[in-house]
């Protein structure tokens, strides 16, 4: 799987990837500063079928700067036809994707951390400006 984030950069100024399966078409911000995996609480309340709640809680700070308690779930994605499976925070951060979208056109669902990187072993070719998995 090799995934350009050209057009991400291009149109945003970030780097971004899409979903290609079930649920289909979601928009994830690649943050190798994140420590969590993230999905937005209008995406899990949407799609709440497709995900697997955990039952357990993180402690994370959100996009304002407070720490909560955010329920926890794992998720599986598709990325460029190979399903991905991770655990994801989920986050209610309306406002702040309300002014991304607002700022850049686009509506983002989620972040993909460090952690899903390192998991699922992509690599970030920071030159060619894609995303590989080893």
């Amino acid at each position: 799987m090799e995934f350009p984030l050209t057009l991400g950069l291009q149109k945003t100024g970030l780097p971004l990837i899409a979903t290609s399966g079930k649920p289909k078409n979601l928009c994830f911000l690649v943050d190798t500063g994140a420590t969590h995996n993230v999905l937005f609480t209008y995406v899990f309340e949407h799609f709440k079928n497709e995900f697997k709640v955990l039952g357990d809680y993180q402690s994370t700070m959100g996009i304002e700067g407070n720490y909560k308690e955010y329920p926890t779930i794992e998720a599986t994605f598709t990325f460029e036809g190979i399903d991905y499976t991770s655990n994801f925070t989920v986050l209610d951060a309306t406002n702040a994707v309300t002014q991304l979208q607002e700022e850049t056109g686009v509506q983002i669902h989620g972040i993909l951390s460090t952690d899903f990187l390192v998991r699922n072993k992509w690599i970030l070719d920071f030159d060619k400006l894609t995303i590989k998995d080893n």
